[in-house]
């Protein structure tokens, strides 16, 4: 299958390596040195994945990210010398899929965009991209959250939480539970956390948070209506 890439890097000679060897994985490869020229190729140029470098002159990628994001559910790449968290979070938290930090490898990178566009493809066609509650829409590939067009904005956590949720709908989830999917196995900090994020998600969904119930001494349980 013959897939279409963006590449968004301001050096040039990065550009080369990573082009030839999508290249040579039968991708076609464009172009583009900052975020301004690379929005402008994005109206007219049907790609199938963008990889965006952070540091740029003119526009960083942050901005390019939201830009994206904005019109697009595209998969996104974001490429930087940066390795903090907080970073990479910002990333996922604007819509980025992936996230590869400089120095790479030019071949691990294609393979990250090879498995990212089977991931991805798999959804093509099937909407199980989108969940849906209420008067709410939960876009996986993109991490937004709509309120009848209108965005709610989650912190990651909250949108973790959130999704864990609803997939396990009429499942009642323990504390521990949820803090094992949502924060990892190897977190040790507060289970109440649990409590405090679940407070958090319930008021910024409004009416739409009779959804999240509370079930004592149990957990928390996701139910379409009650």
């Amino acid at each position: 299958m013959e897939r279409k890439v963006l590449l968004i890097e301001d050096e040039s000679l990065i550009r080369e390596i990573v082009a030839d060897y999508f290249e040579r994985e039968q991708w076609t490869v464009y172009e583009a040195e900052n975020g301004k020229q690379a929005l402008d190729m994005l109206e007219s140029l049907n790609a199938d994945l963008v990889i965006l470098d952070i540091l740029m002159p003119e526009m960083d990628g942050w901005t390019v990210c939201k830009r994206i994001r904005a019109k697009s559910a595209i998969p996104i790449i974001i490429l930087t010398a940066k390795s903090e968290d907080d970073d990479k979070m910002l990333g996922f938290e604007l819509g980025a899929d992936d996230y590869v930090t400089k120095p790479f490898s030019p071949k691990v990178l294609v393979a990250r965009a090879k498995t990212l566009m089977k991931r991805v493809e798999g959804t093509v066609g099937k909407e199980d991209h989108m969940l849906s509650f209420g008067r709410v829409t939960v876009n996986k590939r993109s991490h937004r959250v709509e309120m009848e067009g209108q965005e709610v904005e989650l912190t990651p956590k909250e949108y973790e939480l959130l999704l864990y949720l609803v997939k396990n709908e009429g499942i009642v989830l323990s504390r521990e539970a949820i803090l094992n999917q949502v924060w990892g196995f190897d977190y040790f900090g507060d289970p109440r956390v649990v409590d405090t994020h679940i407070k958090k998600l319930r008021g910024k969904l409004g009416d739409e948070a009779r959804h999240i119930r509370t079930v004592i001494r149990a957990g928390y349980k996701f139910e379409e209506d009650r």
